[in-house]
């Protein structure tokens, strides 16, 4: 329990980036990583920590210090219908241990029973939020088949692809395991954007909401980037339908190679700016090109 609290906790005190606190955690264990980072525990000599990079850690996370408390966000979270999970839990995703900043927990809202289905049973969906028509019945098409085969779709639950990639999934979801996974970037308390309410509803009866985000936080330009990480780790393969020559997709693309994880992009029209991002990745040699769900599935199974 002490473990589950503190994890808790870190996650509203220390930013995933935080390098320190991950040294700290990593050298301490959560707990004594928390008291040190609180001042409930002297701070001492660490191997691979200065105590100059330790003593602005200090300073950082003075400010968050107020705004802890774990037993509240774990109530909020109940009251919500979901839970945390953390490292060592029988449904904590294995595919996330595969990130050198991995989530100290991850927060949860809607359906846990059926689990969350492993990496080799999963593809993420991503691309623009402004898509066109064609990225559109790109994206429903290939989460309909491959949520009729029993893979999940991992999307983030934005405007555009994420949508029609969740939409699809739920309407071709077979029963067996969550036909779709959301991966939100600030607090599981409200639902961002807050025209995608109904489809949130929605996701939750069949699937999960999750984020490394506690109760309350709000998404960021920054946390959406972070957010792209947890997406990558949850799948097996990502698969960027439209994406621009600079689109966020791309960086949940990175994430992806970073891990071993197979890429894909689906190819559009050259007059398209909504494709550049896509025909970069095939050019360059990161993504396999791909146009239907049973492509992405046999790149899976590989």
């Amino acid at each position: 329990m002490n473990d589950r609290i503190a994890r808790a906790a870190l996650t509203r005190l220390f930013d995933p980036q935080d390098t320190t606190g991950r040294a700290l955690v990593g050298a301490l264990g959560a707990f004594a990583a928390l008291r040190v980072a609180t001042g409930d525990q002297p701070p001492h000599t660490f191997r691979h920590i200065s105590g100059e990079d330790l003593n602005e850690g200090l300073r950082r996370w003075a400010q968050r210090i107020p705004d802890v408390d774990a037993e509240r966000d774990l109530a909020t979270i109940e009251r919500l219908g979901g839970g945390f999970l953390i490292p060592g839990d029988e449904r904590w995703p294995v595919g996330l241990d595969d990130l050198p900043d991995a989530p100290y927990g991850l927060w949860y809202v809607g359906n846990i029973a059926q689990g969350i289905p492993a990496p080799q049973r999963s593809v993420a969906l991503t691309g623009s939020r402004d898509s066109t028509s064609y990225g559109a019945d790109v994206t429903g098409e290939l989460a309909y088949g491959l949520a009729q085969r029993g893979i999940c779709v991992i999307s983030g639950l934005g405007y555009g692809i994420d949508t029609h990639a969740h939409r699809g999934a739920l309407a071709g979801g077979t029963g067996k395991g969550p036909a779709t996974i959301a991966v939100a970037a600030g607090g599981l308390d409200r639902v961002y954007p807050s025209g995608n309410a109904d489809l949130a509803a929605a996701i939750r009866a069949k699937g999960l909401i999750v984020s490394e985000q506690p109760p309350g936080n709000a998404p960021t330009r920054h946390r959406f980037l972070q957010r792209n990480r947890i997406i990558a780790a949850l799948a097996g393969v990502t698969c960027v339908v439209e994406a621009r020559w600079r689109s966020g997709a791309l960086n949940a693309a990175h994430h992806a190679e970073t891990i071993a994880r197979h890429v894909a992009a689906v190819p559009g029209s050259v007059h398209s700016a909504n494709s550049a991002g896509c025909h970069r990745l095939l050019k360059e040699g990161t993504a396999a090109l791909v146009s239907d769900a049973a492509e992405v599935a046999e790149l899976l199974a590989s």
